[in-house]
């Protein structure tokens, strides 16, 4: 049994991203770098701090994790672990996808309708792609969304 079973629901399916061996994999992160050059300036990756208002589907930690899952594809992002915690059986959920290409997380407030989520991803994935799967699975009213570049590079 996993170590953090207790703690949460722990998520390990593959990504269907994940094509490559571990032997291709392995000798493409060597040659590859994973910094983006947008716009005539490089930097590790795109951060987005997306806040869904109005959202619903907040306290079910597999409809989560799928969610999330399905915004990390999209994306074209790698998944390799996930993590969630149920705080009650009516309560909030907070979790974590940890990506090759970074992560992908989520804390919920179903009491208020609220959902934080944050995604950051370098490399050739684009975290504005994980969006609609974002807005289709919790039917958020309202959904303000900021970037930052993270690991700017002068």
């Amino acid at each position: 049994m996993n170590a953090l079973s207790p703690l949460g629901m722990v998520s390990e399916l593959p990504s269907s991203n994940q094509m490559q061996s571990d032997a291709e994999r392995t000798t493409a992160e060597v040659q590859k770098d994973y910094f983006v050059q947008k716009d005539g300036v490089k930097f590790a990756g795109t951060h987005l701090l997306v806040d869904l208002w109005g959202a619903s589907n907040l306290c079910d930690p597999d409809h989560i994790d799928r969610a999330l899952r399905d915004a990390a594809e999209a994306s074209g992002a790698t998944i390799l672990h996930g993590h969630f915690h149920h705080f009650s059986p009516n309560g909030g959920v907070s979790g974590v996808l940890v990506l090759a290409e970074s992560h992908i997380s989520i804390h919920t407030w179903p009491e208020r309708d609220f959902a934080a989520v944050d995604i950051f991803m370098c490399g050739a994935c684009n975290p504005y792609h994980g969006l609609p799967a974002l807005k289709a699975a919790f039917d958020p009213s309202q959904v303000n969304l900021g970037e930052q570049r993270r690991g700017l590079i002068a």
